[in-house]
C-alpha cells in the first residue's frame, strides 16, 4: 500500500513540474512578443519624434521677413513694393511657391508669381535710374500676379524661372493695388487699414499691416 501511494505521489509531482514549465515557456513567449511591440513601437516613436523636431525648429526658424513696404501713388494709393528678405536659419524658399494675401478691409486679394509666364514680371534689378517705382513691370501685373525685383543676390539664386532666395537675399515683390488691371477694385483710398501676409511654402509667414496716411501729400510714402 505505501508502495503505490509513493507512486501516485511521483506522478503527481511530475505533472506539476511540466505544467508549470508549461506556464514558463508562455510566460517567456508573452514577454517576448510584448518587448518586441515596446521595441518596435519604441523606434516608430523616435523617428515620428526627430522628424517632427525637424520640421518644428523649420516652421519656427525658417520663413519670410518683411521689412519695409514703400507705396506710390497715382490718384491714391496704387502701387505696394513689399521688401522681403529669408529669416535667419530659413532653409531656401521658393517664390514660386509663395503666396501674398491683402486685405482692406472690404477686399481680399491672393496672389502668386507668374514670372514664368511673363518675363515682365521679374527684374534682376531696378531700373536704369534706379527707380524702384519707375520699373516698367507695374504695368504688367495683374489682379492675380505678383512680379520680383532683385536687391540683392550674392549666389545668383534668384532667377526669373527658379526664383529662389536664401541668407543674404532681399527681393521687392511689387503689387499692383489700382488700376484697370490692380488686385483691389480702385485705389487704396486715405486712412485704410491694410494687412496681410507673405506665406511661404514652408516656414512662418511675412507680416503686412499698416495704415495709408491721412493725405497723399507724397508721391512715394514709407508704409511700414
Amino acid at each position: 500500500m505505501g508502495k503505490i501511494s509513493k507512486k501516485l505521489k511521483e506522478e503527481n509531482v511530475g505533472s506539476i513540474g511540466i505544467g508549470a514549465m508549461i506556464v514558463f515557456i508562455a510566460m517567456v513567449l508573452v514577454a517576448g512578443i510584448a518587448a518586441s511591440v515596446l521595441i518596435q513601437t519604441s523606434t516608430k516613436l523616435e523617428t515620428q519624434a526627430l522628424a517632427t523636431g525637424s520640421e518644428t525648429i523649420e516652421e519656427v526658424s525658417g520663413g519670410i521677413a518683411v521689412f519695409d513696404i514703400e507705396g506710390r501713388k497715382n490718384t491714391d494709393l496704387q502701387r505696394i513694393a513689399i521688401t522681403v528678405r529669408a529669416r535667419a536659419g530659413s532653409p531656401d524658399i521658393d517664390l514660386n511657391h509663395t503666396v501674398i494675401m491683402l486685405s482692406d478691409g472690404t477686399q481680399k486679394c491672393l496672389l502668386t508669381y507668374h514670372g514664368h509666364a511673363s518675363a515682365t514680371h521679374y527684374n534682376s534689378t531696378v531700373d536704369a535710374d534706379g527707380q524702384l517705382f519707375g520699373t516698367g513691370t507695374w504695368t504688367d501685373l495683374t489682379d492675380e500676379q505678383f512680379g520680383i525685383i532683385v536687391l540683392e543676390d550674392a549666389d545668383n539664386s534668384c532667377l526669373r524661372f527658379t526664383p529662389v532666395i536664401n541668407k543674404g537675399d532681399k527681393v521687392v515683390l511689387m503689387v499692383l493695388a489700382g488700376g484697370a488691371t490692380g488686385c483691389f477694385s480702385g485705389e487704396i483710398g486715405e486712412r485704410t487699414n491694410v494687412f496681410g501676409k507673405v506665406i511661404p511654402e514652408q516656414g512662418s509667414p511675412g507680416i503686412i499691416s499698416f495704415t495709408t496716411p491721412s493725405t497723399y501729400s507724397d508721391t512715394v510714402m514709407d508704409l511700414q
